[in-house]
């Protein structure tokens, strides 16, 4: 485990961690091309779009989703 080879991590208090994460995950983010598409994912996808080119309706914006969920609380 990376943890144990690198024992400051342990010391680090939960807030510098959630830091820590969201550096290495904008790190990652940066190469998108270090990581190979799945063809699970890939196939997921295009079933999606093919049922959005059928059935546009069924689509709801993020922004409107987010909406109904705030108001609901």
């Amino acid at each position: 485990m990376i943890a144990e080879t690198i024992p400051e991590l342990k010391s680090l208090s939960l807030g510098e961690k959630l830091i820590l994460v969201g550096e290495l995950w904008d790190e990652l983010a940066a190469q998108p091309s270090a990581f190979p598409s799945r063809e699970d994912h890939i196939k997921l996808l295009q079933e999606r779009l093919e049922h959005y080119r059928r059935q546009p309706d069924d689509v709801h914006a993020w922004e409107d989703v987010k909406a109904r969920i705030l108001a609901s609380r």
